[in-house]
């Protein structure tokens, strides 16, 4: 192919996929049982961080973990007492335990205490082409309270060689437009042309097919080729081939 029939032939598999449908098998379903944008952007971080692994396992513990905030976790994450935290205690999806998460929900209440909520943390660090920065910011202000060491490896940091992926795919859900229903739009200080593809082996290995990556690991490394190809098919939204590459991976087995 060359690259106007790649770009065309992207663009296609973007509008098939970036479309509401799309939720019915996608943790993305979670944040969007709400309306309120704290409850947005914190059922979105957890959902992303615990998004690994088989879908509707993934989904099932998220609305499990929804269901333990109350369905209200802007409110769970101000007002919490001890014994909420220790009702935390039994959950579990994979290796993020209840430790881990009772961590995490002390970590955004320091956030949105002290730091102005998770859009200013991340908005504090950005480039001009680039959140991977702010992203290590990020890890940096959330484990600034005192934590197990265990739990640290459920936020990546691009700064060690990490592709992000989860926190990657959330910023894609707060930043990206709800033009089509899918992402959020919700956080209106970043754009969407400093976004990052979430990087995984569905997408990873597409994108080599398709000759977008040449790189063998999926890592920080990685990640700046892909999205240096994505820029140069859509500088003003690359991420938008997300989409396109999770698709072609996951559903058509390209």
């Amino acid at each position: 192919m060359t690259k106007s029939e790649l770009k065309d032939f992207l663009d296609e598999k973007v509008e098939q996929y970036n479309n509401p449908k799309f939720l019915e098998e996608d943790p993305l379903q979670i944040p969007h049982r709400f309306s309120k944008k704290e409850d947005i952007e914190i059922s979105g971080f957890l959902t992303a961080t615990i998004a690994w692994g088989n879908r509707k396992s993934i989904i099932n513990n998220a609305s499990r973990l929804m269901e333990l905030l109350d369905n209200t976790p802007h409110d769970f994450i101000l007002n919490h007492t001890e014994a909420d935290l220790e009702k935390l205690a039994p959950f579990v999806h994979r290796t993020f335990n209840g430790s881990d998460l009772q961590y995490f929900i002390q970590s955004l209440q320091n956030i949105y205490a002290n730091h102005d909520g998770l859009e200013s943390v991340f908005v504090q660090q950005q480039e001009k082409d680039s959140l991977q920065s702010a992203i290590s910011k990020f890890k940096e202000v959330f484990f600034e309270l005192p934590h197990l060491t265990r739990t640290m490896k459920h936020v990546s940091d691009p700064n060690k060689g990490s592709a992000a992926k989860r926190i990657n795919m959330f910023l894609r859900w707060m930043v990206r437009n709800n033009n089509t229903g899918v992402d959020f739009g919700i956080w209106k200080q970043l754009n969407p042309s400093q976004l990052s593809c979430p990087l995984d082996v569905h997408s990873g290995n597409v994108a080599r097919k398709l000759k977008l990556l040449k790189r063998k690991q999926n890592d920080a490394k990685a990640l700046a080729e892909l999205d240096k190809s994505l820029r140069k098919m859509d500088p003003k939204d690359p991420v938008k081939y997300d989409f396109a590459l999770f698709g072609l991976g996951v559903f058509e087995k390209f």
